[in-house]
């Protein structure tokens, strides 16, 4: 068994808070120390708010659990200043293979564009995303940063006021009180604040279990996401086979509905499983083993007031896909730049309505693609079957049949089409920069872009003039002077200026583009900026 799940990474001390003669107040407390929890935590403290990370552990979690991580995840953790143990630890992958019973029928590659300076997507445990995020807490505190991890501080009890978020927290020395301006609550699926506030999902949970086992072993599998329908080793079922760091190769088996999970997950169960997928004759190691039931589901908001819900917590996805750490990644990036000009008093409240409604319509996004894909690889019926099996056949042959095969949909950012900070779009370029969406990469010579885009609001011009800094109303944006010169493989061009000659972006701090033009229009820009700061 692996070493890292014995560790305390933030072993518990007692804390001035527990011998406080009144609760203290912090300004924002994050309830569980899990890649989302910390990634929130982290974000806040880089730009100078207080925060403090609560977690009834003080490990790890315990399994892989999330291996597979998108590129954005890899730019926002680039942000946060982990993402390159992340890429130098994991393994990187972008070729996926489909079979039906033992026949190839189709291919895919994800690997980007040239001129990304991340990876499309990379496999890496879960633990040791977790790890990295808290050496980057320590980091932190070396260097001053107003963040503090507590484990073993178990929330018991949550009181919410207009102005500030009560919590009875349990300790090894008994319990004590504290107060927070504002809670976010990353504590999973299962979220115990959710249950205190009396909040539900809504959405599907899907009749059908699925056997997750990770397996140490000397295995010469290319780097590949292989996905079979209806395996001569699972007949009538699916499986699933990733590479993982360590030797470590990540199984998944579907089982059926009704199901003993106990049961199923005892060893002497899962390894006849495992011989008939890999071969009498290969030698493994059982490291975790897990059972798992589809769920779409969501909450109806993420924002109750002073509560703000992020990643599991707030939405459940099948993990077909690679979308549940992924998205939740998508919303602390969302939420943490907002939650800052709120605190500072440089925006409303309200900016924080649209971290529900932009999120909420990315969380929708994933529930309708992963419906899909959970619909196809477990029909309900024997016509849906019957099709289903149909376009594999053809898929082997006529690549007309290949888009209509979904073994899960993987991971992409959600662009926020619709969203109350967007200013319509007054520039005729390129679609995947319109209003809403994240900012590709380009490369800059020996550098790349989006590192030149983080944490602030920035005016991107391409050949334009503009002025270096804008202030209005309390939101200072400066200015990135680009020219399709700067990159000779002409890549900034064709994803933000397509036939146009010249472009101006307001780009938000997460990434995301606010408003375009063709050229600098004073007022257009300080509206466009009021509007993304939630002041219009």
């Amino acid at each position: 068994m692996n070493k890292i799940f014995e560790v305390p990474l933030y072993a518990y001390t007692r804390s001035p808070d527990q011998d406080a003669p009144a609760p203290v107040r912090h300004k924002v407390i994050v309830i569980g120390a899990g890649p989302i929890g910390l990634a929130a935590a982290i974000d806040l403290a880089q730009q100078g708010i207080e925060v403090v990370v609560l977690d009834d552990n003080d490990k790890v979690s315990f399994g892989s659990r999330a291996i597979c991580f998108a590129k954005r995840t890899l730019e926002i953790a680039d942000r946060l200043g982990g993402g390159r143990p992340m890429v130098d630890k994991g393994v990187q992958w972008n070729v996926g293979k489909v079979f039906f019973d033992e026949r190839q029928v189709y291919e895919f590659n994800l690997l980007p564009e040239e001129g990304h300076a991340n990876p499309a997507f990379i496999n890496l445990q879960q633990y040791y995303f977790e790890q990295f995020m808290v050496d980057r807490v320590r980091e932190l505190q070396e260097q001053g940063a107003p963040i503090e991890i507590r484990g073993r501080n178990k929330v018991e009890a949550i009181g919410t006021h207009d102005d500030h978020v009560k919590l009875e927290v349990e300790t090894p020395e008994g319990s004590y009180t504290v107060e927070a301006d504002w809670l976010i609550a990353c504590d999973g699926a299962g979220s115990p604040t959710r249950r205190m506030l009396g909040l539900d999902f809504v959405g599907r949970v899907f009749e059908d279990n699925f056997l997750i086992a990770d397996v140490i072993m000397d295995a010469d599998f290319p780097t590949e996401r292989w996905f079979w329908f209806d395996p001569p080793f699972n007949k009538g079922q699916s499986a699933l086979l990733h590479k993982q760091p360590d030797g470590v190769w990540r199984i998944d088996l579907q089982l059926g509905w009704d199901i003993d999970k106990e049961r199923e997950k005892r060893p002497e169960n899962v390894i006849p499983r495992l011989k008939a997928m890999l071969g009498e004759d290969v030698q493994f190691e059982l490291e975790w083993v897990s059972i798992y039931t589809f769920q779409c589901r969501r909450m109806e908001r993420f924002r109750h007031n002073r509560v703000i819900f992020a990643g599991d917590s707030a939405h459940q996805v099948s993990p077909f896909g690679a979308r549940g750490a992924n998205s939740g990644m998508q919303d602390t990036d969302n939420l943490c730049w907002k939650l800052k000009l709120v605190i500072d008093g440089k925006a409303p409240e309200t900016l924080l309505d649209s971290y529900d409604v932009e999120r909420v319509h990315g969380a929708d996004e994933n529930i309708l693609n992963s419906t899909r894909s959970t619909d196809f690889i477990t029909p309900k019926s024997q016509m849906s079957r019957i099709l289903r099996d149909a376009v594999l056949d053809l898929s082997e042959h006529h690549e007309f049949a290949r888009p209509l095969v979904n073994s899960g949909r993987l991971s992409v950012p959600c662009t926020y089409d619709g969203s109350p900070l967007n200013s319509a779009d007054a520039l005729d370029g390129p679609a995947r920069t319109r209003p809403g969406s994240p900012c590709p990469d380009a490369p800059l010579g020996d550098e790349f872009l989006l590192p030149k885009l983080a944490g602030k609001f920035t005016l991107l011009t391409i050949d334009a003039d503009a002025p270096d800094v804008i202030e209005e109303d309390g939101i200072e944006v400066t200015r990135l002077a680009l020219s399709v010169k700067d990159d000779p493989t002409l890549e900034l061009k064709r994803r933000y200026l397509g036939d146009a000659t010249s472009a101006v972006y307001l780009i938000r701090p997460d990434q995301h583009v606010a408003a375009r033009r063709d050229n600098y229009e004073d007022n257009a820009f300080r509206h466009a900026i009021r509007r993304a700061s939630g002041k219009e």
